[in-house]
């Protein structure tokens, strides 16, 4: 118990620090997904016991989805069968709390950047602190305390359907999340319904976090060419449209470099190539019925096929 304890702490100052510079430096927020939107800025409720951290009992500090913020620790986080992550403490600081629109309830919110998070009820005498913070998990991330938060990388590629994309990539070792959405266009927050009447300009694309030191760069562009048709222009198999297109959104020069040496492999092999390389842009997440696609409804991509380029 006593490393444990040691690891949180270690983990919580490495995260107030984080938390601390982004807010000196005017870092901005995480774009979030619609769903996101309507709890975090729009006080809305998910629905009960259906929350990723309900049930959740890992050892760690919980964050503010929007902002990043520390809130609670995993010790302070207890079952009260109320269908929501219920804390009967948060870290110092960390909450404010203001009368909620009904007039009854207390609200509770992220002191940092006002995102809503849920409410909080005193005398229920469930815990000894009694105390009990309702808080909705779609209004959190969660951060480990097994091991320092991993070093991290962004990629972004586009190549068709971001479906099939999303798929080849999460399951790829040394990835550590992937998101659907919209980039390289020009309307901000854009729908599906925009984006496929081929007037916002952006691709379907998937934003791809990593671990360096479990893969590279250069190992994930190498997937992005051989698992779709780099030669098509405006398509993907059956998908037509500029939304569809084949590109690279690179994050600073190393990886610019290394796309622009693949892709001359490619050429010097007699590949036509029609990707684009362009520098990363903002990332508009997709709809959440967009992402984890295949995960959720079962298949495969349809025109998604490993062909070996290298």
């Amino acid at each position: 118990m006593k490393r444990v304890a040691i690891g949180v702490l270690s983990l919580l100052l490495i995260v107030c620090a984080w938390a601390l510079a982004a807010k000196e430096s005017g870092m901005e927020w995480r774009t979030l997904t619609p769903e996101e939107e309507a709890v975090i800025v729009h006080k809305g409720t998910e629905r009960p016991f259906s929350g990723k951290y309900e049930r959740f009992s890992g050892k760690g500090i919980y964050v503010c989805k929007r902002c990043g913020a520390p809130l609670y620790r995993s010790e302070d986080k207890f079952d009260s069968g109320c269908g929501w992550p219920s804390f009967d403490d948060e870290i110092t600081g960390a909450v404010r709390r203001q009368r909620d629109a009904d007039g009854i309830r207390t609200e509770i919110l992220c002191a940092r950047c006002g995102g809503h998070l849920g409410h909080v009820f005193v005398g229920e005498r469930l815990t000894d602190k009694n105390v009990r913070h309702c808080v909705n998990s779609i209004s959190m991330d969660f951060v480990p305390a097994a091991e320092p938060q991993p070093a991290r990388e962004t990629a972004v590629f586009a190549s068709g359907c971001f479906w099939g994309t999303q798929y080849v990539f999460q399951r790829e070792p040394g990835v550590i999340s992937t998101r659907a959405g919209y980039t390289g266009g020009r309307t901000p927050h854009p729908t599906y319904s925009e984006v496929c009447s081929g007037r916002t300009g952006h691709a379907e694309a998937v934003e791809v976090i990593f671990d360096p030191r479990q893969t590279t760069y250069e190992k994930l562009a190498r997937l992005f060419f051989e698992t779709h048709d780099p030669t098509q222009v405006d398509r993907q198999g059956p998908d037509v449209g500029d939304q569809y297109r084949s590109a690279i959104f690179y994050n600073g020069d190393s990886q610019k470099a290394i796309a622009e040496r693949l892709m001359a492999e490619l050429r010097a092999k007699g590949l036509a190539l029609a990707t684009q390389l362009v520098p990363a842009s903002t990332f508009w997440p997709a709809e959440e019925y967009h992402q984890d696609y295949y995960q959720k409804n079962g298949g495969t991509p349809y025109c998604h096929v490993y062909t070996k380029r290298f």
